[in-house]
């Protein structure tokens, strides 16, 4: 019999570039979630195919993203903020905007 682990590990790409993202919807609320392609999926949740949460909730905004080498290490991350607080998350946000506004001026 075939061991089933070493071909499914083959199938996942475990390094790359993985995000961690942040969207805010149109009644105020986050929505969190990684990726391997951040452009297309913030794409996906602004045409409504993204997730069902933010499906009924459009339009939707990126606030926030961070990038990861290792797929393990922004699936870790994706999990600890979406256990933040709104408030946390809110901070995380404003940290990350003022952040990016420095490198971009």
């Amino acid at each position: 019999m075939k061991s089933r682990g070493k071909s499914f590990r083959k199938a996942i790409k475990r390094e790359g570039r993985f995000f961690v993202y942040i969207v805010q919807c149109r009644d105020g609320t986050y929505y969190t979630g990684y990726t391997k392609d951040l452009e297309n999926r913030i794409a996906l949740h602004k045409s409504g195919k993204g997730a069902k949460y933010v499906k009924y909730k459009l339009p939707a905004e990126l606030v926030y993203a961070k990038e990861y080498r290792y797929y393990k290490n922004a699936l870790n991350e994706e999990m600890r903020v979406k256990k933040l607080t709104r408030e946390q998350k809110s901070k995380l946000i404003r940290v990350y905007a003022d952040n990016n506004l420095e490198i971009a001026e």
